[in-house]
C-alpha cells in the first residue's frame, strides 16, 4: 500500500477532520438528551474548516477525501 507524505497543513486537515467526525459519532451514538437533537461544539466544525483552508482543500472534497483515505482508509 503506497504511504502517503503529507505537509503539515495537510495533516493538520486530516486530523481536524478526525476530530470532528469523533465528535459527530460520539454526540449521534450518545444517550437521547431530552428529545434534542445532538449537539456537536462549533469550535470543533471550525477547526476542520479552518485546517481545510489552510490545507488550500477548500472546494477540493475529492482530493481531500482522497487524501484522507490514503492516511486513514478506516476513516
Amino acid at each position: 500500500m503506497p504511504t502517503a507524505v503529507l505537509t503539515d497543513r495537510e495533516r493538520a486537515a486530516v486530523q481536524a477532520y478526525l476530530r470532528l467526525l469523533h465528535t459527530v459519532r460520539a454526540a449521534l451514538d450518545g444517550p437521547p438528551a431530552s428529545g434534542r437533537p445532538p449537539l456537536v461544539p462549533p469550535s470543533v466544525l471550525a477547526e476542520a474548516d479552518q485546517a481545510l483552508t489552510r490545507a488550500g482543500l477548500t472546494g477540493n472534497e475529492k482530493a481531500f477525501f482522497q487524501l484522507l483515505h490514503d492516511c486513514n482508509p478506516r476513516a
